[in-house]
């Protein structure tokens, strides 16, 4: 019997042998990375283990493969197979063999790149960190570019006795040690796949994190209690993550930007192996079908084994750009905070406007000339080679809004020219990257509403216009509207299954402040590389890592409940108005947005501690939502990771807490979903549905009471969603279930008519 387990795998070569032709081909092959699904159950008893047959199966092959180099991983829980370096002929021969299952070439992918705390709600005298210990006692496992071990987010000071049951290590490097602790209780590197195609700038083998990424949003869900914590003065505060008192577990699997399947499927799969309680991935491959997606495939082992995957939903922007949406893989887009970092400045007239600035000091400009180049179109702008030395050296100069340049120019042309500092007019909406890229000069935007009034005292003022003053370094609470959807952050309807709203939910990830490597420039600044131990990044790589720190404090006082259920308390908690009290608007066009942009809302964690109601999801569930999608026999073996399955009912229809009905002019105009709640509430407890809806759309809900005895007890119904006249494309409303407690347990319901 050969390796493969099969006779005629070896008559084959032998035939082959003797005809003459040993898979001859015109050239030296180029070798790839292949990720290798096998039928477990097919492994011979006289291998060991997994890995002998693995390795076993590559030196079979007909050109054999050194498999102590080629072999990358064997993994055990994400997925039976493994990942190695073949030739297309090689892949080819394995496809033979009866124990595969599917082969592919692997895929790259990319990082979705303190006061956010408190506008969650969250305090230490009472609610969810009160109740939960800070999320003492859980362990969150972050797939990302590594940690930085000595910042002080990672202190174990105050922090309990690391869990027994844990079975990670801490993996250190002979040329550069790395502390493990308390706090930062595992660290290990899986980076073989990037060394194969030569994409790691890593100096060795070390966990330590050289991007920054990973010690970001590390810190972002678990860093401990660090008072004074800012970037060069702004978001001054005390920085600490979601879950201050649970443990971290890092899996470094990019140290160049790039990001491999090998690497994250053996990470994913050690995470497994040691005993995480959350994992939280803020990085994405390209979106493809569930079978074929290893974050998707891997996130599902990690699911039946209770672990809550937290994953970005992609910094796109735009419809149909999520990724990680798997429904079984709780999906983070990303808002703003009501927090803003700002600039002042103080006419010769005594009128003080405010704004956007990130200049890294806090410099003064006091008593100075005031210049704008009226009745010169080029100079008002400030276009490049309109101004001189002569007219503006020491002044503050006015740059007026223009879509032909961009900030970025007109204060390259004031520092080129000596000015003072600058006053940028423009409506465009700026990321913070842009705005704190605006440091060749004291400068700070102002929107043409307020340049208006500048522009006026400038004009009628003419030699005599002054600045009494400009302020920087400024940080400003209280900003609206807020939050809001950000600009970049990735929007449904889902491109690989729009019969799932994704993203689930929004938290904050514009200008989050938390722990970075003090070796990372932050910004460049008068020629010089400034540096920080603590940064303002943004990305769904920032929102993420807030829900897992969340979903570690509700482990933590519902030990009990499945990663479906706290997904579902995230969700049904959610709120949909900002601090204008109008429903969460879209950053880019300040218009209202919808769930496809935001999913079930804004995630609130105090109120999910207790969400009334869950909509609980367990493995046959999935299955049977699988079974709904038309996989072939090939394609459910590699997502199940099982050679036979049931499917108790057909149709793609899963017990989640929100729905999406798509209608088309051929197809009839109602749609019907089946729900079945579970009370995690008061025991005696009655539940009234209440609907809101837009144009176009009804929904009706039968039983519309649903009336509870006991906790845990489970009641069904029916939501019938139709359309009528001319519907527009996109339609949404809410069911609320609203208890005699104050429960309000709310799902969007979405309409997407084509």
């Amino acid at each position: 019997m050969s390796f493969c387990n099969c006779l005629h795998f070896i008559l084959y070569f032998l035939l082959v042998l003797l005809a003459g032709h040993c898979n001859a081909v015109s050239g030296p092959e180029e070798y790839k990375t292949y990720i290798v699904h096998l039928d477990h159950s097919l492994k011979p008893s006289s291998f060991l283990n997994h890995e002998t047959w693995h390795r076993a199966i590559l030196r079979s092959l007909s050109k054999p493969v050194q498999d102590t180099d080629m072999l990358l991983y064997s993994y055990n829980h994400v997925m039976h197979g493994f990942s190695a370096r073949l030739t297309p002929s090689q892949a080819s021969e394995i496809k033979r063999c009866p124990a595969h299952i599917a082969i592919h070439e692997e895929k790259s992918g990319k990082l979705f790149t303190t006061h956010s705390p408190q506008f969650m709600g969250l305090r230490h005298s009472s609610g969810l960190w009160n109740v939960s210990s800070y999320g003492e006692g859980v362990i969150i496992g972050m797939i990302d570019s590594g940690v930085w071990p000595e910042s002080q987010s990672f202190s174990e000071k105050g922090m309990p006795a690391v869990p027994t049951r844990w079975k990670g290590k801490c993996q250190n490097s002979t040329t550069n040690p790395f502390p493990c602790n308390r706090k930062l209780i595992g660290a290990q590197v899986f980076i073989k796949g990037s060394h194969a195609v030569g994409e790691s700038d890593s100096p060795d083998d070390s966990p330590r994190d050289f991007l920054g990424h990973g010690t970001h949003t590390s810190s972002t869900a678990a860093g401990n209690h660090v008072p004074g914590a800012s970037q060069f003065g702004y978001a001054q505060g005390v920085a600490r993550g979601l879950a201050p008192g649970a443990h971290v577990a890092m899996y470094k699997v990019s140290s160049g930007g790039f990001i491999f399947e090998s690497d994250v499927l053996a990470a994913m799969d050690q995470a497994i192996t040691d005993g995480v309680d959350i994992m939280s991935l803020s990085l994405g491959f390209e979106q493809t079908p569930y079978f074929q997606d290893v974050i998707a495939i891997a996130s599902l082992s990690a699911i039946e084994k209770g672990i809550v995957v937290v994953c970005a939903a992609g910094n796109d922007g735009g419809p149909n750009t999520t990724h990680n949406a798997a429904p079984w893989i709780t999906t983070v887009g990303a808002g703003t905070l009501d927090r803003s970092f700002t600039a002042t400045v103080t006419l010769g007239n005594n009128q003080t406007f405010e704004g956007k600035s990130e200049f890294p000091s806090r410099v003064l400009v006091i008593d100075t000339p005031l210049y704008y180049g009226k009745g010169d179109s080029d100079k008002t702008i400030c276009r490049t080679g309109s101004l001189s030395e002569n007219e503006v050296f020491g002044k503050v100069v006015i740059c007026d809004n223009n879509s032909s340049i961009s900030v970025f120019e007109q204060a390259e042309e004031l520092a080129r020219n000596g000015a003072a500092a600058g006053i940028l007019i423009s409506d465009l909406i700026l990321t913070p990257d842009d705005i704190a890229e605006l440091i060749r000069i004291p400068s700070l935007i102002l929107p043409s509403s307020s340049g208006a009034s500048i522009k006026k005292y400038a004009t009628e003022a003419a030699d005599e216009a002054r600045v009494k003053i400009m302020r920087f370094v400024l940080t400003s609470f209280g900003t609206k509207p807020a939050p809001q959807v950000a600009a970049f952050s990735s929007r449904g309807p889902d491109p690989i299954n729009p019969n799932i709203l994704k993203p689930d939910i929004i938290a904050p990830g514009v200008d989050v402040l938390a722990a970075i490597p003090p070796t990372i420039p932050v910004q460049d600044f008068d020629n010089y590389f400034l540096a920080s131990d603590y940064a303002l990044y943004s990305g769904t790589s920032m929102s993420a890592p807030h829900v897992a720190g969340v979903a570690a404090l509700l482990k933590a006082v519902h030990p009990e409940w499945s990663p479906a259920a706290i997904r579902s308390a995230l969700m049904t908690t959610a709120y949909t108005f900002d601090n204008n009290g109008t429903t969460l608007t879209d950053q880019t066009t300040n218009l209202p947005g919808t769930p496809l942009d935001y999913g079930a809302g804004h995630i609130n964690p105090n109120k999910a501690m207790d969400p009334g109601l869950i909509y609980d999801i367990d493995w046959q569930g999935y299955v049977d939502f699988l079974c709904g999608l038309g996989y072939n026999d090939t394609e459910m073996k590699a997502v199940l990771r099982q050679s036979q399955w049931n499917c108790s009912h057909e149709g793609t229809d899963v017990n989640y807490p929100s729905f999406v009905a798509m209608f088309s002019t051929s197809s009839p105009n109602v749609k019907n979903f089946t729900r079945v709640v579970t009370n995690v509430g008061d025991d005696q407890s009655v539940y009234h549905a209440v609907v809101a809806i837009t144009y176009g759309m009804t929904v009706t809900v039968e039983p519309s009471t649903l009336t509870f005895t006991n906790k845990y007890q489970k009641q069904n119904f029916v939501v019938s969603v139709q359309t009528y006249g001319k519907a527009p494309p996109v339609a949404y409303g809410y069911l609320n279930w609203v208890d005699q407690y104050g429960h309000r347990v709310a799902s969007p319901v979405v309409v997407l008519n084509s």
